[in-house]
């Protein structure tokens, strides 16, 4: 399916949830889609900073993510001929104005008095954006930066993502990963195919779960809640990605594609 104009995605969802999934089945899905995650952005511009083990600031990461809007033609400043850079975007972080919404051409948005921007609604120009904002404090700086036109919350229940990852058993040396619920290994605790010991790794244990996932609904409420204010949330529920998939495409289908 084509898209009639540019989308702007975020996924939100607990661990364990199939975000990863359902990115990559969208990919596939509607070929005018990129994926941006921040997590690469940061390994590769800012590997020295987080080796040192030093929390990244936000301003770094929409930094980053700026740049990398910009060097896909998705960004621009008209007022200047110059190329936008780290620098450049560093001094007006702070005095970002939330952009106007249109449904075609050009947002424009000016982050300063002597300075203008503008994002393209090109279906082409479409994103889902992995890995950022997880806090509500993170998505209002980003509203200043990118107007986000389609936030999803996958919601699978908390006993069904304990299942899927508290049985999960991993053969050591190969990485092989089997679940006792639905690829179970042929003698119990053995690798199939060499027959050694299988291991459980200790962040996979229930206990470590399901403070995980506590923490997780702490932080994502006030986001969601962010998002909702805007106009721009659909909730969507299953009990497996298969399950969930195929209201994705639907929904998304009939926000951006081009009937």
């Amino acid at each position: 399916m084509q898209l009639r104009k540019a989308a702007r995605i975020i996924l939100v969802g607990a661990p364990g949830v199939g975000k990863g999934t359902q990115t990559e089945r969208m990919l596939k899905r509607f070929p005018q889609l990129s994926s941006i995650s921040s997590g690469d952005l940061l390994r590769i511009q800012a590997e020295s900073l987080m080796k040192t083990g030093a929390l990244v600031p936000d301003t770094t990461i929409l930094r980053l993510i700026l740049s990398e809007l910009t060097n896909r033609g998705w960004l621009s400043s008209p007022d200047s001929a110059q190329r936008l850079t780290l620098a450049s975007m560093s001094a007006s972080l702070d005095s970002f104005t939330a952009p106007p919404s249109h449904d075609d051409g050009f947002i424009t948005m000016p982050p300063r008095e002597d300075a203008r921007y503008e994002y393209s609604n090109d279906p082409d120009a479409s994103f889902i954006l992995d890995g950022f904002p997880r806090t509500a404090a993170q998505a209002t700086q980003l509203d200043k930066l990118i107007p986000i036109n389609l936030v999803v919350d996958i919601k699978t229940p908390t006993s069904i993502i304990l299942d899927r990852i508290c049985n999960r058993w991993v053969h050591p040396r190969s990485g092989r990963v089997y679940n006792t619920t639905f690829n179970a290994p042929k003698v119990s605790g053995r690798d199939d195919v060499t027959g050694e010991q299988l291991v459980q790794r200790d962040d996979d244990r229930p206990e470590v779960w399901e403070a995980r996932l506590k923490k997780f609904d702490e932080t994502s409420l006030p986001l969601l809640e962010h998002y909702e204010r805007k106009g721009v949330l659909w909730r969507v529920g299953g009990n497996s990605s298969d399950e969930i998939s195929p209201k994705l495409f639907e929904e998304f289908g009939r926000r951006f594609g081009n009937t």
